[in-house]
């Protein structure tokens, strides 16, 4: 199995189709011979690949995803049945196999495509903002409602943790960003979420990475929430990141209202989209672009929340 010393993230898998086509036949061979298409990644993690016309398979390409298929595997199918939106609950776990080392999963192929918009660098917007905002606000209201005192926790440094566990990241990769932003203002946005209260409740099933490219849309409405790697009880409030993220400002504002959460809990989601904002500005700079300006784009509106 050859590891990349180029591409996305330095240390990553080369999964190509032969590989594929191989784990497939091999260990679900009632699939045998389905036709495969290998799709672009819509997240930075997992290769995906399109097995005939009603499944798709996700393997992942870097060993920090190594975790997510079997907890996917374990809680999806028992989540699904519980929420009002579509989610690719897993129909098969794959095993490591041909020097391939890690876990992967068969789900359902969903149609529809990720969120567009002018104001995330395309070239129109794809949905209908408003709807979108309370359809989606209504889907992660119903999962925190789920019974979670069971459910796999998120440790800490994980999207979902206790935010101050993630404190020696931010300052970091604050370091790091150097003159690309006001690192100041960073730091002063940071630490008016670390010193929001806490949690009021036990923790709750939370989805943890509600970005662009994990919200299909078809005919303008949402038709599938994606890509649950991120899937475990935890804060409420890392679902808020996408106000700052690919919501658009009048949307943001319906969203964050749809969401029925606190002043307290939209301070830490701030930081929570502050977070991956800081580190994926430096780092994705040259082996994936378009994710640091939209890493931009994020904290030029946290900053621009902070200083109003």
């Amino acid at each position: 199995m050859r590891r990349m010393s180029s591409g996305m993230h330095e240390g990553e898998l080369t999964v190509d189709d032969h590989l594929v086509r191989r784990l497939v036949d091999r260990q679900f061979p009632q699939w045998r011979g389905l036709p495969l298409r290998r799709l672009p990644p819509l997240g930075t993690d997992n290769q995906l690949v399109r097995l005939g016309e009603e499944l798709l398979v996700r393997l992942p390409r870097i060993d920090w995803a190594a975790q997510a298929p079997a907890r996917e595997y374990a809680w999806l199918p028992w989540l699904a049945p519980q929420l009002p939106l579509p989610v690719p609950a897993p129909v098969a776990l794959g095993r490591p196999d041909l020097d391939y080392p890690f876990e992967w999963t068969v789900v359902p192929w969903f149609e529809g495509e990720p969120v567009t918009a002018r104001h995330l660098g395309g070239a129109d917007d794809n949905v209908a903002w408003e709807p979108l905002a309370h359809e989606l606000a209504a889907f992660l209201v119903r999962l925190r409602t789920i019974d979670a005192s069971k459910a796999p926790v998120r440790p800490d440094g994980a999207r979902g943790s206790s935010l101050g566990s993630c404190d020696e990241w931010v300052r970091e990769w604050t370091t790091r960003a150097g003159e690309r932003v006001n690192g100041a203002a960073v730091l002063d946005a940071w630490e008016e979420s670390l010193s929001a209260p806490g949690p009021s409740g036990p923790p709750a099933w939370v989805h943890g990475d509600v970005h662009e490219g994990n919200v299909l849309v078809r005919a303008g409405r949402v038709s599938a929430v994606i890509d649950w790697g991120s899937l475990g009880a935890g804060d409420p409030a890392v679902e808020l990141n996408a106000a700052w993220g690919f919501l658009p400002p009048q949307a943001a504002g319906t969203f964050r209202a749809a969401m029925g959460l606190d002043h307290a809990a939209w301070l830490r989601g701030r930081g929570w989209a502050l977070v991956p904002a800081i580190s994926g500005l430096v780092y994705y700079e040259r082996t994936a672009p378009q994710f640091a300006r939209r890493s931009l784009a994020t904290l030029e509106r946290i900053l621009a929340e902070t200083a109003s």
